[in-house]
């Protein structure tokens, strides 16, 4: 390489200056770089808290629903020795409706029985009435 290139530089300054001004210019695009993250973070922290306040929202209405469904297994813990026992009682119900039934099918039975028998005696009355006159 030439080293005349080097030489004709057009900035004046010593090679110290020129080296200080450059850290200069890259401490200012740091301290602007640093701005700009600033501005993100507090953007992203805002952020945050919002999601943090929507999610404590969400677990306290979490919170409420458990205490209902537990409220409502409680209750239901409670009714079912009362379903129980009214399936029970439903039982005996229908076995005793069936028991009337089938004492009334008999009652039916021996009631037209007599009828039948009455009917005969009615006729046997009838052919020793029409004997008699």
């Amino acid at each position: 390489m030439n080293e005349e290139q080097t030489r004709d530089l057009s900035d004046r300054r010593s090679f110290e200056d020129r080296v200080f001004a450059r850290f200069d210019s890259m401490d200012a695009r740091f301290d602007s770089m640093d701005a700009r993250i600033n501005s993100l973070e507090v953007r992203v922290d805002a952020r945050f808290n919002l999601i943090d306040a929507r999610f404590d929202r969400v677990d306290a209405r979490l919170d409420g629903l458990d205490v209902r469904v537990q409220a409502l297994e409680a209750k239901a813990l409670d009714t079912k020795p009362i379903w129980e026992r009214a399936l029970v009682e439903i039982v005996e119900v229908k076995k005793g409706v069936e028991d009337i039934n089938r004492k009334l099918d008999i009652l039916y039975q021996d009631v037209f029985q007599v009828r039948a028998d009455q009917r005969l005696v009615h006729k046997r009355m009838d052919a020793l009435e029409s004997r008699l006159q």
